[in-house]
């Protein structure tokens, strides 16, 4: 019975035998995406009538189902200069940076979720800047009837020019779906699978406090962080799982894997013994 028990693996996210992807190769799709997802949202400029008209759609379909004003969460950034401060560092400065340590640390620590988490991430960004070039729409900090101050430009730090129809930096009109939020949301889906134990939980904080960022410093609405929630689900619906391969014969239908089920180690270990044999 003791050699049935050691015959099986425990449960949870653990060592991969997933091979580690060559590095060269994969620092190279990663820089690739990134600049022609950044080319992408510039070729996305130019359409700001476009834009406002849209985000006056957002703003009146957000009040017809009732969610909660985007003033609500910056009253509370503004009752302080250092809170609205670090918000808009918060912004300006972790979401790239938190993205790339994520797939840092999986490539080395756990390659089959580094390999599952880039492909998510490459979906989700594919299809937002899909999203970008057919919806422009312009934050809530540029719209006139939300009445929303620009934290970035009042109290700093700014990541984005201050006209944006000139910015030659970023696409200011591309707030749908929200990277900040979608990457945020996969960073901490991607650790909780990836590592054991309860506190593991805690990982979720990330995607929470990084959405009352991007809505209280008017960057965004609270639909852009749902449209971009709702990409990284079906992102996480097509592409599989690590571990999640055809079970190959005798293996249990239940646990998706091609390896014997605990009763079926022990029925081995419990075959019949030549007689006059030891006990």
């Amino acid at each position: 019975m003791a050699a049935g028990i050691r015959g099986t693996r425990p449960a949870g996210p653990g060592p991969t035998a997933t091979p580690r992807p060559p590095l060269v190769r994969e620092l190279l799709l990663v820089t690739a995406l990134f600049l022609v997802y950044k080319s992408g949202r510039r070729f996305a400029n130019g359409h700001e009538l476009r834009a406002f008209h849209n985000a006056d759609r957002i703003w009146d379909a957000e009040r017809a189902v009732r969610l909660p004003g985007e003033g609500a969460v910056q009253a509370l950034l503004l009752h302080g200069d250092t809170l609205v401060r670090a918000a808009n560092t918060y912004y300006a400065a972790v979401h790239f940076p938190a993205t790339v340590a994520f797939l840092g640390w999986l490539y080395w620590r756990r390659p089959g979720h580094y390999v599952w988490s880039r492909r998510v991430l490459a979906l989700v960004t594919s299809a937002a800047l899909a999203l970008h070039l057919l919806m422009p729409l312009a934050p809530p900090r540029m719209l006139a009837a939300a009445g929303l101050v620009d934290t970035a430009q009042v109290y700093g730090p700014s990541v984005y020019g201050a006209t944006p129809e000139t910015d030659s930096m970023a696409n200011q009109f591309a707030a749908m779906p929200s990277l900040h939020f979608g990457w945020a949301l996969m960073v901490a889906i991607g650790l909780i699978a990836a590592t054991r134990g309860r506190r593991r939980w805690l990982w979720l904080l990330h995607p929470l406090l990084t959405l009352l960022v991007i809505v209280g410093t008017a960057n965004h609405y609270w639909f852009d962080a749902l449209a971009a929630a709702a990409l990284v689900a079906l992102a996480l619906a097509v592409v599989p799982a690590p571990g999640a391969r055809p079970a190959a014969p005798g293996a249990d239908p239940g646990s998706g894997r091609g390896e014997p089920t605990p009763s079926k180690t022990f029925a081995r270990t419990a075959a019949p013994r030549p007689a006059g044999a030891l006990r």
